[in-house]
Order: structure tokens, then C-alpha cells, then sequence
């Protein structure tokens, strides 16, 4: 029976229920992001989400070389929550906890739930604590903004619009099957997945800066960050085919967002850098500025 629904050997009915569990699984799992505004999909529990970041945090540290203490310790964690205390406002409840890993990789992250890290190997290129503020700042950001867990909603809907493709072109030969199979695969990692974790670097950039500068941090270090980053980047791929925007790209857009973040400085901070606005959980401070289109 199911051939009549056949031309040339392709099967419409899997591409049609693919659509269907498209527009309700999309529009029944709708959040947004804080400070943004921009619409996302989620699909488990913000409970569930401290979870599996708990256990992936565990396991990293357990096979990591982790320094327990001394100065780099305390500045990372001290950085660490006076921005998340300036970002209050807007966390969900998270479960904090930064550390230390002595590792020569120029890098950090952060993982559902608010576990941090911070490897060593960055710390020459952030120079300061503003530039460590810069730097913890957007990873604090993608926690906040829930960005795990809209990459798994994603990856999701990657694998069931796949079966689906597998499931209409059963009918074809097999060659033809994996020539679409692979286009589309290259169709989803460059057209889908990428452009998406780049959205999400730029919204961490700007989450992050507005939450460095409401810290009473210094948000021009951010593009001079930048720069010190392109130089160690030299070779990296073209934009499209990376999951990070350039950092030209990131510079400028930091420049964009200057007279906003030094705005939010001022209104936050005294002329001592001491924080005088202090967001609290569950009330929406004014960011100072206008969100910006993701």
C-alpha cells in the first residue's frame, strides 16, 4: 500500500509526519533567552539540565589535572562570582562552582547548571582580570542562556529529520541514497548546526559583556581580548566552517556594544569600581541598553 505513495521511488508520508512533529515539537518547546529576548528551543527541565552538566563536570575534573589551590584559584573563583552576583537577576537557580585546570589549552567553559573551568593555558592571553572577566563572563553567559540544552533540542531534530530522509528514500538504490544522505548530512552541519553555535557565541559575547560591566569590570579590555586571541588563532578556519564567529568579527561587534557597556558601568559602579547596583533573583534590572538582534 505504502507504494502509492511512491514517484520514482521516494516515499512522501515519513517527510510529512517529520513536518508535522516539526511545528508541534518546535512551538510546544519555546523559551527565551534573558537580556535578548530571542526565541529558543528547549526541551528538558532546567533540573534535568544541572543534572547532566553535574555529571559531565565530575567526570572532566576526575580526569583533569585540577589546582585545588593558591592565587590563580582565588582570582578565577572571586571573578567568577561577582559576576554571577551581577547577573542575579537572571540566573535560574544555578548551582555555581568554578575551578582551576592545569591544562596548556588557551580556553574555558561552562556546562548546564553553572559549572565552570578555567584552564590554565588562557591565562597569559587574558593578561588581566578584566580580560579573565571578559573571558568568564561569556561562559557564564552560556550557562545562563541555556545554550546545551538548545544545542541537544537541535542535534534532536538533526537525527529525526535524518531518519525521516532514510525513511523516504528507502525506495531508492543505494548509491543514491547515501549521495542525499551525505548532502544533506553537509547541509545540516553548515546550515543548521553551525550558524547556530556561531549565534550562540555572539549572544554569550553580549550577555557576557553586559554582565562583566554591571560587575564593575573594565568592558574595553573585550575587543583587546579579542586581539590577543586573533593573533593565536592565525589559521583557524573560515568563519562558516567554524563553530565561533572570527575574531574580526568579534571584535567589531564589541566595539558596537561599547557605549552600551560603558552606559551600564556607570550606572552600576561608583568611581571606585565598587558595585552599588546589586540585581537580585526574580526582579529584572534594566540592562542599560537595547537588545541586540541574534
Amino acid at each position: 500500500m505504502l507504494g502509492r505513495g511512491r514517484r520514482g521511488g521516494f516515499r512522501w508520508w515519513p517527510i510529512a509526519l517529520f513536518g508535522l512533529f516539526l511545528v508541534y515539537y518546535y512551538f510546544s518547546n519555546q523559551q527565551e533567552v534573558p537580556l535578548t529576548g530571542r526565541k529558543q528551543l528547549v526541551d528538558i527541565s532546567r533540573e534535568q539540565e544541572m543534572a547532566l552538566g553535574l555529571q559531565s563536570y565530575s567526570q572532566i575534573l576526575s580526569q583533569s589535572r585540577v589546582v585545588r589551590q593558591g592565587e590563580v584559584v582565588d582570582t578565577v573563583r572571586a571573578v567568577g562570582m561577582r559576576i554571577r552576583r551581577a547577573a542575579a537577576d537572571v540566573d535560574p537557580g544555578f548551582q555555581w562552582e568554578f575551578n582551576v585546570i592545569d591544562s596548556p589549552q588557551a580556553n574555558a567553559f561552562a556546562l548546564p547548571g553553572g559549572k565552570v573551568a578555567v584552564f590554565t593555558g588562557i591565562l597569559p592571553v587574558v593578561e588581566n582580570t578584566d580580560g579573565l572577566a571578559a573571558v568568564m563572563g561569556h561562559e557564564i553567559a552560556h550557562a545562563i542562556a541555556r545554550h546545551g540544552a538548545e544545542r541537544m533540542a537541535y542535534q534532536k531534530l538533526v537525527q529525526f529529520g535524518s531518519m525521516a530522509a532514510s525513511m523516504a528514500l528507502g525506495g531508492m538504490d543505494i548509491g543514491t541514497q547515501r549521495a542525499v544522505m551525505g548532502a544533506l548530512g553537509v547541509g545540516s552541519q553548515y546550515g543548521i548546526l553551525l550558524p547556530f553555535s556561531r549565534k550562540h557565541e555572539t549572544e554569550a559575547d553580549y550577555m557576557g559583556l553586559i554582565f562583566l560591566s554591571r560587575a564593575c569590570f573594565d568592558p574595553s579590555e573585550a575587543p583587546r581580548l579579542w586581539e590577543r586571541m586573533g593573533r593565536l588563532s592565525k589559521g583557524a578556519p573560515e568563519a562558516f566552517m567554524s563553530t565561533h564567529p572570527s575574531s574580526e568579527t568579534r571584535i567589531r561587534q564589541f566595539r558596537e556594544w561599547m557605549p552600551m557597556a560603558l552606559k551600564i558601568r556607570e550606572s552600576y559602579c561608583d568611581s571606585q569600581g565598587n558595585m552599588v547596583v546589586q540585581p537580585r533573583p526574580g526582579v529584572n534590572v534594566r540592562n542599560g541598553g537595547s537588545r541586540v538582534a541574534m
